[in-house]
């Protein structure tokens, strides 16, 4: 009998229907080729839902999020929205999402084919195969630490983390390395600030304790975000609070010449959210220019997520195969490549990894 997997859409934003529509496209191929099953439903969310019911994240759409198996978003935000303020910002809907479905572990691997290494800002030679895996602690630290505020001249936020927080998180990564080349490095910022003194003993305490053949380095925020750009490939899986995360995990998404190409995945709680690592990138909305690499490769993590190994593998395989015959979206294009679409790219890599079945 074939399993059925149920999937929130949520759209959102700029370019974020245009990709959602590539990932669905592709998720589909999988499900007729692979022998399984997906129903999926749509929600507004961010600008759109703030124009549809003014509210970014409503209600009725978390309780259709925690319904499902997989929650799959485009992007949100754009100038259109840039007025609001607090909870009314795209944005915050995405925090709200976070919080209610307790995902609070993000995973974004990064890696760099020989094909795309001539497509990053960094020399080829220190980026060719790059391989890592940076998992950012999602629901706490300073996004939503307690008390935060602004009064007269003075603002003010709080980076807060408990011991279990850190745990839960560095039992993430020390499980993802296990799976992958058994090394972990831990990225804190524990010669100033308290919080990541915590951090860094939770994660030594841990690692003794349960995960200890797995090779295990501590690194501070500011030498690691140096590293990223002298030594990328030294890395296998990062770990790191929400703050640096956000920034680390960002930064090493351009290795490969493009946040077009890059993944996520946020787990760990009732429902698990995929989406693509770019923003909504309103100047080329409808245009046919954006690449929907990143958002075909967050299927590819759906479907191991739900155990579609098999199609996840397929997938992956055939974004490297069509990348490898030159074709570019806009933000990778150069001379002596070929030009196409967000359709066309998407037609290819669903041909491809059909044809793998």
């Amino acid at each position: 009998m074939s399993s059925t997997y149920t999937t929130v859409l949520l759209p959102g934003d700029g370019i974020g229907p245009e990709v959602t529509a590539s990932a669905m496209d592709t998720l589909h191929s999988m499900a007729t080729a692979f022998g399984f099953i997906v129903e999926t439903e749509e929600h507004t969310a961010g600008g759109a839902a703030i124009d549809a019911c003014n509210d970014p994240m409503p209600d009725t759409v978390i309780k259709a999020c925690r319904a499902a198996d997989a929650v799959f978003l485009g992007a949100v935000g754009g100038p259109a929205w840039d007025h609001h303020t607090g909870d009314m910002r795209p944005e915050s809907g995405l925090l709200k999402l976070r919080r209610e479905l307790g995902v609070f572990a993000n995973l974004r691997p990064v890696a760099v084919p020989d094909s795309l290494a001539s497509a990053s800002p960094l020399r080829e030679n220190t980026v060719r195969g790059t391989d890592m895996l940076v998992v950012r602690e999602l629901t706490g630290g300073i996004y939503f630490g307690e008390p935060k505020g602004r009064t007269g001249d003075r603002a003010f936020n709080t980076m807060t983390y408990t011991t279990a927080e850190v745990e839960r998180i560095a039992r993430v990564a020390f499980t993802w390395a296990q799976r992958r080349r058994n090394r972990v490095m831990s990225v804190d910022k524990a010669n100033v600030l308290v919080v990541s003194q915590l951090w860094r003993d939770v994660v030594a305490n841990l690692h003794a304790k349960e995960f200890s053949t797995v090779e295990l380095d501590h690194m501070y925020v500011d030498n690691a975000a140096m590293q990223l750009v002298l030594n990328p490939g030294q890395f296998d899986v990062i770990v790191t609070g929400n703050l640096f995360g956000d920034i680390l995990s960002d930064a090493a998404a351009t290795l490969g010449g493009s946040l077009g190409l890059l993944p996520s995945a946020s787990v760990g709680g009732t429902s698990a959210v995929f989406e693509p690592v770019h923003g909504s990138a309103p100047d080329i909305a409808g245009q046919d220019k954006a690449n929907p690499i990143a958002a075909i490769l967050s299927v590819s993590m759906m479907l191991d997520e739900w155990g579609e190994g098999d199609a996840a593998a397929a997938l992956r395989e055939a974004v490297s195969d069509v990348l490898a015959t030159g074709a570019r979206t806009e933000d990778l294009w150069h001379e002596g490549y070929e030009a196409v679409g967000t359709r066309e790219m998407t037609a290819r890599i669903c041909h491809a990894a059909v044809e793998k079945t």
